[in-house]
């Protein structure tokens, strides 16, 4: 794979090489509107997006940090974006250019104020895992065999002005609107502000390791301290295969119930038991060992889980609580979903939608167990979200609902749920803690 040499990190940089992607967009546009002239409306519009996703993937890899990291969270949302789009920004999550063997010894001289050879035995400059707000290099210190994670340069300092920039597209496609959006837009600065502070990622990952270490057929990396910064991290090599991978070729059922279990078990334990959460569940952060042990990577993305979030949000997906319309309302109010100043027409759409999604969201938790291989329930759930989607009403009305803490408690929720069918695991206990 080709290297980069050098990251755009000032902000006029960084503005220009969106200008530059936006003008290529409306060259895609252009053709569009002459391609659906000569050839189905379909086709054309098939062709724009698979343009428009090309484009702008090579430009965000090209800037790396929050701006790609946006594009790998839209990766999960599958029903919202078209499936080009989710294609591309899905190779946000493991496979975006590195950096060159220059500028990685450049860039790490410049964190550590040593050379990589001052601390280690051995250390490879190729990287051999680049994403969006860093990348892996294997090192050697005493026999023992290391992985090096460098953070990209300018990437922290960059954060505020990329997410200023995304908000207007992000506004249009998510129909927020009002003053309020603005607590989102906070929330997700504020997340990726602690992703790329390497000292809190070190110290969140040793205190979530060793709080789950007791569950089944999980496996963390030793860190150390020592041998990090707050844009370096050093911890044990791993040996295993992407999830990913292995989803493709796995045929052992009763190994994939086993991952399944282990991963559901970690996550359950968290949200229920810790009130935070590895909240960054797509593949690239899970290795499957030789053995059949799931080792969980990357504590980046720890969702704190507030007790007044935590109690609505969960009495919510009760099964009793979603077929009492009385409670079922006062919930959505508690979770700032309706609004007092909402009218009859708004209260009655938002309270119907939520509940279409929550009596679906929510049946794995309703059960002593599941079946996640089970392929109608997600195909309900694509069904859904395409129906809402496409609803023209939906227009009308301003999405800026709900608490800032649903962004990145559904993102956990909806990356669980997708690792858990790509595993296929068909027997999993619900409460298992």
């Amino acid at each position: 794979m080709k290297t980069i040499d050098k990251i755009p990190t000032s902000k006029i940089q960084r503005a220009t090489k969106l200008v530059s992607t936006g003008a290529k967009v409306g060259v895609n546009y252009i053709k569009y509107y002459g391609d659906k002239m000569v050839t189905s409306k379909e086709e054309a519009k098939d062709r724009l997006n698979k343009n428009n996703a090309e484009d702008i993937y090579d430009s965000l890899k090209q800037l790396k940090g929050s701006a790609l990291k946006v594009a790998q969270m839209l990766s999960m949302e599958k029903t919202i974006l078209p499936q080009a789009y989710v294609e591309k920004f899905s190779l946000a999550q493991f496979s975006v250019p590195p950096l060159s063997p220059a500028l990685v010894l450049k860039t790490f001289k410049n964190y550590f104020g040593k050379t990589p050879d001052e601390l280690y035995d051995t250390f490879n400059a190729t990287s051999i895992n680049a994403a969006s707000i860093g990348q892996v290099h294997e090192a050697e210190k005493d026999g023992k065999k290391l992985a090096v994670k460098i953070q990209y340069p300018g990437v922290a300092d960059s954060i505020a002005s990329d997410l200023a920039m995304v908000k207007p597209v992000a506004m249009s496609m998510f129909n927020i609107k009002g003053k309020d959006s603005d607590k989102y837009f906070k929330e997700v600065e504020t997340k990726l502000i602690e992703e790329t502070n390497y000292v809190l990622e070190v110290q969140q990952s040793m205190e979530i390791a060793q709080a789950c270490a007791h569950i089944s057929n999980l496996k963390f990396p030793k860190y150390y301290p020592d041998l990090s910064s707050d844009r370096i991290i050093t911890m044990d090599y791993m040996e295993g295969e992407h999830l990913s991978e292995f989803t493709k070729h796995n045929t052992n059922q009763e190994k994939a119930n086993k991952i399944g279990q282990a991963l559901w078990d970690f996550y359950m334990y968290q949200i229920h038991k810790l009130k935070k959460v590895h909240a960054d569940p797509h593949p690239g952060n899970f290795l499957i060992s030789e053995d059949g042990q799931l080792i969980v990577l990357d504590f980046g993305c720890v969702k704190t889980i507030p007790e007044d979030f935590y109690i609505p949000y969960f009495e919510l997906a009760q099964k009793e609580n979603i077929s009492n319309q009385e409670k079922f309302l006062a919930k959505l109010y508690e979770l700032e979903i309706l609004k007092p100043e909402d009218t009859q027409e708004e209260k009655a759409f938002f309270s119907k939608m939520f509940h279409d999604m929550l009596s679906l969201f929510s049946l794995p938790l309703q059960d002593e167990t599941f079946d996640f291989s089970n392929a109608d329930f997600f195909l309900k759930i694509a069904q859904l979200g395409e129906q809402y989607s496409k609803n023209t009403q939906i227009r009308k009305y301003n999405a800026n609902r709900g608490s800032k803490h649903f962004i990145y408690m559904n993102r956990t929720f909806f990356g669980l749920y997708n690792l858990m069918f790509d595993l296929k695991s068909s027997h999993i206990i619900i409460n298992n803690l």
